[in-house]
């Protein structure tokens, strides 16, 4: 990735979920051995040399890539934005690829494609899996910061998202598949493995 770009463009994983659903805080349940946060981590520093954790105060992390620094986002209140304004507020200026810890089957490539598609003036460049826009999984423009706290957070993320009129990027299905229980980290874990087993 050229040293230009990731001067210019940061990423930030979102660890702000409570993970109700599959027993246990999302960034710290095991998948094949690792966390679930450490796989979205490695695309992104794979791809930009370096990243930002944003995640409220009471959230459980496990130990974290000596490269990652970490963002406390503040307790209150408890919307998918939250991360976002938080990442953007830190960024000092730089635009912010944001990421859900709950994306296991992300790539660098798709990181990178993120971090370097033409905004075309837009405030957001969102990821789009099967026609599916990604809020997520997404580079927001540090002029997204004034829109993005003028959201309403008891609304969903992405109608919302969607009215600041982004430009959208075809991403392969795959990267936007997150988990929210134990059934679908059972099918990651088998995705993982067959995988593995065509590299060899």
């Amino acid at each position: 990735m050229d040293e230009k770009l990731t001067k210019s463009v940061l990423a930030a994983v979102l660890a702000g979920g409570s993970g109700e659903r599959i027993g246990g805080a999302k960034a710290t349940v095991q998948l094949d051995g690792r966390p679930l946060i450490s796989y979205p981590l490695e695309a992104a520093l794979d791809a930009l040399g370096a990243v930002a954790v944003v995640a409220k105060d009471d959230v459980e992390l496990p130990p974290l890539d000596q490269r990652a620094e970490l963002w406390i986002e503040p307790d209150e209140p408890r919307h998918p934005a939250v991360g976002v304004i938080e990442a953007l507020r830190r960024a000092r200026g730089s635009a912010v690829v944001v990421i859900a810890c709950d994306l296991p089957l992300l790539t660098s490539e798709v990181v990178g494609l993120l971090a370097t598609a033409d905004a075309e003036g837009s405030v957001a460049v969102l990821a789009s899996a099967a026609g599916r826009p990604q809020p997520l999984l997404a580079r927001y423009e540090p002029t997204a910061l004034e829109a993005l706290l003028e959201f309403d957070f008891d609304a969903p993320m992405t109608e919302q998202v969607m009215a600041l009129m982004p430009t959208l990027i075809d991403v392969p299905p795959e990267a936007s598949f997150n988990v929210n229980d134990l059934q679908q980290l059972e099918e990651v874990s088998r995705r993982l493995r067959s995988s593995s087993e065509q590299a060899e």
